[in-house]
């Protein structure tokens, strides 16, 4: 069995900005487990463990959406929460820029997939980079310093004129990735099993 992802992997840009953010947040929230940003990538469909042919039939949709798509790029967003206020899962980033081409990518993915028997994900999709799983709930201390870091949103500019699309960066999308998952001590170490670029 193969625990399988498909995702879009970040550029060296995207992963340095993130890792700065990451460095920023860790410095109010030190007890959180942050993700190492060279793991970073954004999920499109998460399969589960798959046996052999059904590892063969992802790779060949992931590959059959990409030969239909044109490269587009998007840009590094937004920090954010999921969960409750008083008790959040998960610490991410959002994208910003024109995100239609990326949902309708994902969209195409997501049939594609249930025509081959894999089931949607019935929460929708929410583009997003998770930069940490809370598992022990923050105290009122960490509440606070966290709804301080996100308010404050972006490190400081380089230059006066700099605009907030100028700081983050751009992350360019020309293929899908087919990803392994192995869970360790450690955390997730990923594997890319299949590159698949886009026609153009």
């Amino acid at each position: 069995m193969t625990r399988t992802f498909i995702a879009i992997e970040l550029n060296d840009a995207a992963r340095s900005y993130l890792h700065q953010e990451i460095q920023r947040l860790a410095r109010v929230l030190p007890r959180v487990r942050w993700v190492d940003p060279e793991t970073l990538h954004l999920t499109l469909a998460f399969l589960g463990d798959l046996e052999d042919a059904q590892l063969d039939q992802a790779i060949k949709a992931a590959g059959e959406i990409a030969q239909a798509a044109s490269p587009f790029t998007v840009r590094v967003g937004s920090l954010g929460m999921f969960g409750p206020a008083q008790n959040p899962h998960v610490i991410w980033i959002g994208l910003a820029g024109n995100l239609q081409p990326l949902l309708d990518v994902q969209a195409r993915l997501s049939g594609r997939l249930a025509k081959d028997g894999f089931p949607p994900d019935e929460r929708g999709y929410n583009p997003h980079l998770t930069l940490a799983r809370i598992k022990t709930p923050l105290n009122s201390q960490e509440l606070l310093a966290l709804r301080r870091v996100i308010s404050s949103a972006l490190p400081a500019r380089s230059h006066p004129k700099q605009t907030d699309d100028q700081i983050r960066p751009e992350i360019p999308v020309a293929h899908l990735s087919v990803m392994k998952s192995d869970l360790t001590r450690a955390g997730p170490h990923y594997t890319r099993l299949r590159l698949c670029p886009f026609a153009d």
